[in-house]
């Protein structure tokens, strides 16, 4: 194990250390302690299923956790399964692409199992002895919906219910199942740098004045807040009432103030980005120690609302956002740079990531 101590005082903690960004073991040491606990972000349902008995094979996380998993929508109530995509006779792959199906089915020797992953028949078994074994039934992940976007997780840490119950404290107001995926706007980036650097970037609007000089224009930085929760956290950026802000009900905490963008983030890897015009999911996945994907999914609520406002310029400043972090992967490699520390005003967020890295990874 590795001891990556981060004070609980932020007045007096030092960042997570270069090496740490740099290490093959801790990258590996990652995917083990945090990433295989985490939950990971899936999809919204209506792209999901598309119809009835529609089934989505998948790796938990690609490229980095290839664990076969498949999710299926039960059709008596709505509810969305995650199972393993392996037979439980002789490890065979059952789904091998997105497709309808109403059985679960192993397409080698014929294994079924019913709709809640338990083993319903295997042919030429008669005259086994204590079949089936509880390893027998597939094994069944846990799933959650906020709205319509589905997660899962392998093992996971902590309730991400309670994570939702935050972000629908703020943004519950938001009709979710009516926002409609913009493929167009929905890309792929590839980041040459480690992918918590990527999210400690991300965490802070330290950087905004100095790094995206349009999104400070529509963004008032002295009024900028970062509100700390268990394994998420918010930053709440207003704007001036001219620019484009949410249209808020009167029982939010938030009436009266001029609202440009919810920016939430879930420990450790996902982002969604509340704008007036809709929602931008930003998951950022590792491939290397020095190599990112980051995946932007674009759910559009109200069109006449994109041009304007802190939502508007996206790809610019994740444009600017990359040569920054690509900058900083760089000089983490340098033998000089050893650490650094945080802004206790404004870099609460990053603070709070790193003592969740530090916990997770030290224990």
């Amino acid at each position: 194990m590795f001891d990556f101590h981060v004070d609980e005082r932020i007045s007096k903690a030092e960042t997570l250390p270069a090496s740490f960004y740099r290490d093959d073991k801790v990258f590996e040491a990652l995917k083990k302690h945090v990433f295989r606990n985490s939950w990971q972000w899936k999809g919204c349902s209506n792209e999901l299923f598309p119809m009835d008995d529609y089934v989505q094979p998948m790796s938990f996380l690609d490229d980095f956790i290839e664990e076969p998993v498949f999710l299926k929508k039960n059709n008596d109530n709505n509810e969305v399964n995650c199972f393993s995509n392996v037979c439980t006779h002789r490890g065979n792959l059952i789904f091998h692409h997105e497709c309808r199906s109403k059985r679960i089915a192993c397409g080698y020797h014929g294994r079924q199992w019913k709709k809640d992953g338990q083993l319903k028949f295997m042919p030429e078994f008669n005259e086994v002895e204590d079949f089936p074994r509880a390893c027998d039934h597939l094994k069944k992940y846990p799933t959650a919906k906020l709205g319509p976007h589905v997660f899962t997780s392998l093992n996971p840490a902590f309730p991400i219910n309670k994570v939702f119950d935050k972000m629908n404290e703020r943004i519950g107001f938001l009709p979710l199942e009516l926002f409609k995926y913009d493929s167009k706007h929905s890309k792929d980036y590839l980041v040459n740098c480690h992918w918590a650097l990527y999210c400690d970037n991300y965490l802070e609007g330290f950087h905004i004045p100095f790094v995206h000089k349009e999104l400070n224009k529509v963004i008032n930085y002295e009024d900028y807040k970062t509100e700390i929760f268990s394994f998420s956290n918010l930053q709440l950026a207003e704007s001036d009432s001219e620019q484009t802000c949410f249209d808020l009900p009167k029982n939010s905490e938030d009436f009266g103030k001029n609202i440009a963008a919810y920016y939430f983030w879930i420990f450790p890897n996902m982002m969604f980005n509340f704008y007036p015009w809709g929602l931008s999911v930003n998951v950022v996945k590792p491939l290397k120690p020095n190599l990112t994907k980051v995946e932007f999914r674009t759910y559009v609520w109200d069109e006449s609302k994109r041009d304007s406002g802190a939502g508007s310029i996206l790809d610019k400043v994740e444009k600017e956002d990359e040569e920054i972090v690509e900058n900083v992967q760089k000089g983490v490699n340098s033998r000089y740079y050893k650490s650094g520390r945080f802004s206790p005003k404004m870099e609460k967020g990053v603070h709070h990531f790193h003592k969740l890295i530090s916990n997770f990874i030290s224990t």
